[in-house]
C-alpha cells in the first residue's frame, strides 16, 4: 500500500518544463483534425451521420432560402476551413470565429427538433442529442486554444492576490489543494 501512494504522490507531481506548450499544440492539431475529418464527410452524400439533421437545421433556420443541396458543401467547407486553420495555426482568429459561430448552428436542433434530440427534456438526449452534447468539449476546447493563444490565461499562480474565502466554494477547495498557492 506504501508503494501505491508512493506512486500516486509521484504522479501527482507537475508535468515537465513545456509539456503545457506541447499540450496546447496537440490540442490544436487533434480538434483541427475533427474537424477536417467530419468536413470532408459532408462532401460525400450520405456517409455523414449528421447530414440529415444538419441540413434540416439550417434549411429551417434560413426560413427554407439555404437548401440541403447548397447547406451541405457551405458546412462541409465551413468545417475544412476549421480544420486546416487549427491544424496550420494560421488565421486562428477568424479560424475561432468560423469554430465559434458552427457551433452555435450545432446546437440549435436540440430546440428545432427536440422530438429527435431529447428521449425525455431536459436529462436523457438521444443518440443525435448526444452527438450534439458532446461538442461542449469542442467549445471549451476552442476558449482553451483561444486564450492561450492570445496569452490571456490565467492561473491562480499569476493571479492577483486574492484571499481564499473571497472565492466561490469550488475554488476554495483547488486553492486549498495547490501548494503553489499557500501563503495567499
Amino acid at each position: 500500500m506504501q508503494y501505491l501512494n508512493g506512486w500516486l504522490e509521484k504522479a501527482n507531481d507537475p508535468l515537465p518544463a513545456g509539456s503545457a506548450r506541447f499540450s496546447l499544440v496537440l490540442l490544436r492539431v487533434c480538434l483541427g483534425i475533427v474537424f477536417l475529418w467530419f468536413g470532408v464527410l459532408k462532401f460525400f452524400p450520405e456517409v455523414s451521420p449528421a447530414q440529415d439533421l444538419a441540413t434540416r437545421t439550417i434549411e429551417t433556420l434560413t426560413l427554407g432560402v439555404v437548401t440541403p443541396s447548397l447547406s451541405m458543401p457551405v458546412l462541409a467547407l465551413w468545417e475544412c476551413l476549421i480544420g486546416l486553420g487549427l491544424i496550420t495555426n494560421r488565421y486562428l482568429r477568424v479560424t475561432l470565429l468560423l469554430l465559434f459561430v458552427q457551433m452555435l448552428g450545432t446546437f440549435t436542433p436540440m430546440l428545432l427538433f427536440p422530438q429527435e434530440t431529447w428521449v425525455q427534456f431536459p436529462t436523457v438526449p438521444t443518440m443525435e442529442g448526444q452527438y450534439i452534447l458532446k461538442n461542449i468539449v469542442l467549445v471549451s476546447a476552442g476558449l482553451v486554444i483561444g486564450a492561450m493563444s492570445q496569452g490571456k490565461w490565467m492561473s491562480l499562480k499569476s493571479a492577483p492576490d486574492i484571499k481564499a474565502d473571497e472565492l466561490p466554494e469550488q475554488a476554495q477547495l483547488y486553492v486549498e489543494r495547490t501548494p503553489s498557492t499557500q501563503g495567499r
